[in-house]
C-alpha cells in the first residue's frame, strides 16, 4: 500500500476516453454561410434596383407621352349675339337672334371629328328657340390641330326656332328697361379625338355661353369673345 505522504503532488485528470473530441470546422461552416447569405442579398438587392431603375425610366418616359398626347378640350368663344327686335316695342312679330361661336382646338397633335352639333337659347331659365349647328362642312366634320373655325346660328320666329309669346316678350322689354337682357346659350356636341389612326370613344361635349345683350339687341362688351364654359358627360 502505497501513500502520497506529505509530497504535495496535484493529481492530474485524463478525459474519458469515450467523450468525442470538439469540431473544429463549425467556424468554417459558420463563416460559409454568412458568405452565401450576403451574396444572395447583394444579387437580390441588384435586381431590384435594376427593376426600380426600368420602373422609372418607363414612368418618366409614359409620363412625358401623356404630356404631349393628352387631349386638351376645345374652346368655345362667343362672338357676337343679337337680338335687333329688342329695339322695337313691338318686334314680337318679327323676333330673330343670330350668334356666332368660335371653336379653337387647342392640341398639337391631336384633331377632332364633330357628328352633330346642336344649340339652344335660353331666357330666365326657359328655352326659347332651338336648332341644329351647321360647321364650315357636313358632318362628321375634322378639326385639323391649332385651327379655328366658326359657327353660325340663326333663330327665327317665322320659322318656328324660336318661340316668343306676349308674357315672354313683356318680361324682354321689362330687362331692356334696366339696360341688360341676360340670355344662355347652350351647345351640345358628339365628337371623338383622333391622332394618327387612333380615335378615342365617343364624348358628348356642353358648351355654354353666358350673354349681355344691350337695348339695341347687341352683345355688349363684357361678353365679347368671353370663354365658354365646357364639360363632358
Amino acid at each position: 500500500m502505497s501513500t502520497t505522504g506529505g509530497s504535495g503532488e496535484i493529481p492530474t485528470h485524463t478525459a474519458p476516453a469515450n467523450q468525442p473530441a470538439k469540431r473544429r470546422d463549425k467556424p468554417h461552416r459558420y463563416h460559409a454561410t454568412r458568405v452565401q447569405q450576403s451574396l444572395t442579398l447583394r444579387i437580390a438587392k441588384c435586381l431590384c434596383g435594376t427593376f426600380l431603375s426600368l420602373l422609372l425610366v418607363v414612368g418618366i418616359v409614359a409620363f412625358i407621352l401623356w404630356l404631349s398626347l393628352r387631349p386638351h378640350r376645345p374652346r368655345f368663344h362667343m362672338s357676337n349675339f343679337s337680338f335687333p327686335a329688342l329695339a322695337q316695342d313691338n318686334g314680337i312679330d318679327n323676333a330673330k337672334i343670330t350668334f356666332n361661336v368660335t371653336i379653337r382646338n387647342p392640341n398639337q397633335n391631336m384633331g377632332v371629328y364633330y357628328y352633330t352639333m346642336d344649340g339652344a337659347v335660353y331666357y330666365r331659365e326657359q328655352r326659347i328657340g332651338w336648332t341644329p349647328l351647321e360647321l364650315p362642312s357636313t358632318f362628321p366634320y375634322y378639326q385639323e390641330p391649332k385651327n379655328t373655325v366658326w359657327i353660325v346660328g340663326q333663330l327665327d320666329v317665322t320659322e318656328a326656332t324660336l318661340v316668343m309669346n306676349t308674357e315672354r316678350w313683356t318680361a324682354l322689354m321689362e330687362d331692356r328697361a334696366t339696360g341688360t337682357v341676360w340670355f344662355r346659350l347652350e351647345m351640345t356636341s358628339k365628337f371623338r379625338f383622333k391622332i394618327a389612326m387612333w380615335e378615342s370613344r365617343f364624348h358628348r361635349m356642353h358648351a355654354t355661353c353666358h350673354v349681355a345683350v344691350g337695348q339695341d339687341g347687341l352683345i355688349l362688351p363684357l361678353s365679347k369673345d368671353k370663354r365658354c364654359r365646357l364639360y363632358f358627360t
